[in-house]
């Protein structure tokens, strides 16, 4: 919801559309962890309300240069004492966190060009603690073929933006995630034709 507070806070219609049922996801994935890294927090009202429902834990946000100042914006009317200050974080830079208990991303994988989407997979490997999850959500493709006619225009849509834009297909994810030492372990569907996939690092892995 936006406040007069906060003239220039950013707002996502998706990420109040699709927050309960992710929620619904993550709630039991992250019960016993104490801090999850969210990879690309965008304006921040994912954070806001993952943490606001999971007080348990420490929800640290994540993002390019460019979005932090709107992501401080939500944080700080929101308020909570488990949700520390954005960190700086591109996928192919120096990741300043790890260990963590849990990482989360949605609607990344489709807007970071392929190699990007491989160092995005990299970077959780090594951060990610042996067992812990990693939840991405967001459009993806399976066996080549769109799971929709409207997922299929969106992916047009992204690659008429730019040609390194694209929805994914699940079996390239699943060998960059292989390579990082992730296996899947679980595909929820979510609204609007799109998916929470749930990977777990290997506990002997050294990726």
């Amino acid at each position: 919801m936006l406040d007069d507070s906060f003239p220039n806070k950013p707002y996502s219609e998706a990420c109040e559309e699709n927050k309960e049922p992710i929620l619904a996801v993550i709630a039991p994935l992250f019960s016993t962890a104490r801090r999850v890294l969210e990879i690309g927090s965008g304006t921040g009202q994912h954070a806001v309300w993952f943490g606001a429902h999971l007080p348990h834990l420490v929800w640290q946000t994540s993002d390019v240069p460019a979005s932090l100042p709107g992501i401080r914006q939500w944080l700080a009317q929101a308020c909570l004492p488990n949700l520390p200050p954005p960190l700086s974080l591109d996928v192919a830079g120096d990741w300043p966190v790890g260990p963590v208990d849990g990482v989360f991303s949605a609607n990344t994988a489709h807007i970071l060009g392929k190699s990007d989407v491989a160092l995005l997979f990299r970077g959780v490997g090594r951060v990610l603690a042996p067992g812990a999850p990693f939840a991405l959500s967001g459009p993806f493709r399976y066996d080549r073929r769109h799971t929709s006619e409207s997922n299929a225009r969106f992916d047009a849509w992204l690659k008429a933006r730019h040609p390194r834009m694209g929805v994914r297909d699940l079996d390239d994810l699943r060998q960059l995630a292989d390579t990082a030492g992730l296996d899947l372990v679980a595909d929820h569907p979510m609204p609007v034709n799109n998916r929470t996939l749930v990977w777990q690092k290997r506990a002997a892995s050294a990726p």
